[in-house]
């Protein structure tokens, strides 16, 4: 849920419209779309769908209960009860102002109105408006629901404090807000894809290159950089060591040169009907909906590329997935229950660990029976401190059985056992749990022995170490023997 949020209204429910209400949607919030369109009811559906799939995989079990889409007859329908109206209607200045004024007559004059305007000022589109400190500027980027950016820009009347309310609800909807310190046409984003989209047009109109040459000279180039380093940061690092100032004096004659057009060819007949049929061509006959679907993947797979190295989006999706979970992280130690076990794991299963068939894979139940051993090093002293001053504990030997499959979002927990321990050696079991079923999905079997990195050869532990490890088996004692250790795999027969 977004703070203070229940309700939403989308007024449009077109390619934008839509991927806003599955954003809002699938943060917790219900929102109701007005549009007059007979078709947006289904379209909205499907792209509420694709947004369902891709969410599950880039968040997993973190996301809330979903909130409820719904779609109105009327404007004022939409209205009724919403606490955040999102515009989304054609890029047309008196339709806006007409449509604004009139919601605001409807709406309570504390509702904010966010409008996706890719390029009107919205100190025009405030012009007829009793309220038009309420109007702000959220023009966000397709799809919505994944791309984390949203351009936030006030008219002459807008207050401070709808711009930094409108900002607190797009963060919470997992967003990176940029604030234009200024109005002007086009704003930050759209003003450099203008550039670059009027210069594609040129080599088309010009016969110098193919509409799906043009993309395959910014996807494996330099859009590649752009993802995580835009353009200044990637001239920096072009500088070298001397960086930026390097680079301007460098490459700053060649800003003299006619490379490019600034001014936008005639867009004619003839230039319209090549670029639809090459742009038809390079679609190669593929759906709209599966392009979308491979669109989310390559997007998801990108984030949670990014999400490793904590950076750009990634960053952004890392933080609103701990938004989303609350933190329910267990103690560095784990949590020792009355009946003997350590519960070293509790986790839901993440959107990385899965599989084509959205299973846990094979290297993931290993890292989560890893991960649970490094708990139990934890409480007896063996962590990640003791590991910086040169000793640890080796797994050199391990065996795992999959009893049961664990699928995306559901939850899963691991106990764990020290069964035995001497100077040198642990002898541990881990059983993964299925919260839901709380059966037995997969076990393991590990022995460690104590090592001085250093010298790189087995010794005994400190025994302080030794000592935590004694008592931890004496508190497990009255637990049963598991009946699958000590086995081996052999062939039947």
């Amino acid at each position: 849920m977004v703070a203070g949020i229940n309700k939403v209204a989308v007024i449009g429910g077109g390619v934008i419209g839509a991927g806003w209400a599955a954003r809002f949607v699938l943060n917790g919030v219900d929102v109701t779309i007005y549009d007059p369109s007979p078709e947006v009811p289904r379209s909205a559906t499907e792209v509420l769908g694709n947004a369902r799939r891709a969410y599950a995989r880039l968040h997993g079990a973190a996301l809330p209960a979903e909130g409820r889409l719904s779609f109105a007859a009327t404007l004022a329908e939409a209205l009724e009860g919403a606490d955040f109206v999102q515009e989304n209607l054609p890029e047309r200045e008196d339709l806006k102002q007409r449509v604004f004024a009139e919601a605001d007559a409807l709406l309570p004059p504390h509702v904010i109105i966010g409008s996706s305007t890719s390029g009107l000022l919205p100190t025009k589109l405030q012009a007829k408006m009793a309220h038009p400190e309420r109007l702000v500027v959220g023009h966000p980027f397709n799809p919505v629901y994944l791309l984390p950016l949203v351009e936030i820009c006030g008219g002459g009347q807008t207050s401070a404090a709808t711009k930094a309310r409108a900002a607190e609800i797009y963060t919470a909807l997992g967003m990176q807000v940029l604030h234009v310190r200024q109005e002007i046409d086009g704003f930050i984003a759209d003003r450099l894809l203008e550039a670059v989209w009027r210069e594609a047009l040129w080599l088309i109109n010009d016969g110098v290159a193919t509409a799906g040459e043009i993309d395959d000279a910014i996807r494996f180039g330099a859009g590649m950089r752009w993802s995580f380093m835009g353009t200044f940061l990637t001239y920096r690092l072009a500088g070298g060591e001397a960086g930026m100032r390097h680079f301007l004096h460098q490459f700053g004659p060649s800003m003299k040169w006619p490379w490019t057009k600034l001014i936008g060819p005639e867009l004619t007949d003839e230039l319209i009907d090549t670029v639809a049929a090459q742009s038809d061509e390079q679609a190669g006959g593929v759906d709209l909906r599966t392009y979308e679907r491979l669109r989310d993947n390559c997007l998801v797979d990108l984030t949670q590329a990014l999400e490793k190295n904590d950076f750009a989006s990634g960053k952004v999706a890392r933080a609103h997935r701990a938004r989303l979970a609350g933190g329910t992280a267990l103690p560095a130690g784990g949590t020792l229950e009355a009946d003997g076990h350590l519960l070293t794991i509790a986790t839901a299963v993440q959107p990385e660990w899965i599989d084509y068939n959205d299973h846990l894979t094979e290297s993931a139940y290993l890292k989560l029976f890893g991960d649970a051993t490094d708990v139990v090093l934890a409480r007896i002293g063996a962590g990640l401190d003791y590991v910086a001053a040169g000793h640890s504990f080796y797994t050199v030997e391990s065996h795992l059985r999959h009893l049961g499959q664990a699928r995306l979002g559901e939850k899963v927990e691991v106990r764990s056992r020290v069964l035995a321990s001497d100077a040198k050696r642990i002898h541990l079991a881990h059983t993964m749990i299925a919260v839901h079923s709380g059966t037995a999905i997969a076990t393991a079997e590990h022995m460690l022995v104590h090592v001085d990195a250093a010298a790189e050869r087995a010794d005994p532990a400190p025994e302080g170490i030794q000592a935590a490890t004694r008592a931890l088996v004496a508190a497990q004692a009255a637990l049963s023997p598991p009946d699958w250790t000590g086995r081996a795999i052999r062939m039947p027969g």
